[in-house]
């Protein structure tokens, strides 16, 4: 599992993909209003494999791209639109 994000003194905010459930299918690349997913190499399991990753830009600043979704609503395009469960979301506003 990789976790996208950071945890500073205003709260916990990561979406975390599991390469090993991310079957590369795009999905939920395709549904983020912000852009910031994409598909990169990851080494699993003795090969490449192309998974869902945050952009590098994005990871730093997840609170802020993230909101426009709400994830504390429970509705989060990207994890509602994966049919594996490879990507969680942890939104934990203090």
């Amino acid at each position: 599992m990789t976790y996208y994000g950071y945890t500073d003194g205003s709260g916990e905010y990561y979406i975390v993909i599991d390469a090993e459930k991310c079957n590369s299918c795009e999905d939920c690349i395709k549904v983020c209003p912000q852009d910031a997913l994409k598909m990169e190499a990851m080494f699993i399991d003795l090969e490449d494999k192309m998974v869902a990753a945050v952009t590098e830009e994005q990871r730093k600043k997840i609170r802020y791209t993230c909101s426009v979704c709400k994830p504390e609503s429970g509705s989060v395009p990207c994890v509602e639109s994966c049919n594996q469960k490879a990507i969680t979301c942890i939104w934990k506003p203090k």
